[in-house]
């Protein structure tokens, strides 16, 4: 299934929104969109996982290096991860001790009132 990456603006942050499969076809797609908005100066992300489907190791991949992008460039990431079987694939990895993981994304922009640095 091809992935499909909405964005859109909330306040300070970005929200990107995957649709489908964050699996080895989608994760590259994943990749360019957050390098699209790092690069347009856009390092306050936020990551809505709440129509993905499916996530293998690719598609975790892409979200720590998601992270990594951001976080060089002076910014933050949040994910929006409602499902159990996502919470239980970042759990698995101990990714639940790297990510912060909100049930929607009201309370994953609520809660991140202070921009780092």
């Amino acid at each position: 299934m091809h992935l499909e990456i909405h964005s859109s603006p909330r306040d300070r942050w970005t929200v990107l929104t995957p649709l489908g499969d964050l699996d080895m076809a989608g994760a590259p797609n994943l990749r360019q969109a957050v390098i699209r908005e790092v690069g347009e100066g856009r390092n306050a992300l936020v990551i809505d996982l709440s129509a993905v489907t499916f996530v293998d190791s690719s598609g975790l991949g892409a979200i720590v290096g998601a992270l990594r992008r951001i976080r060089s460039h002076g910014g933050d990431l949040v994910l929006v991860c409602p499902s159990p079987e996502l919470r239980r694939a970042f759990a698995l990895c101990d990714l639940d001790r790297v990510f912060e993981l909100h049930s929607d994304v009201e309370n994953a922009t609520a809660q991140q009132g202070s921009m780092p640095g």
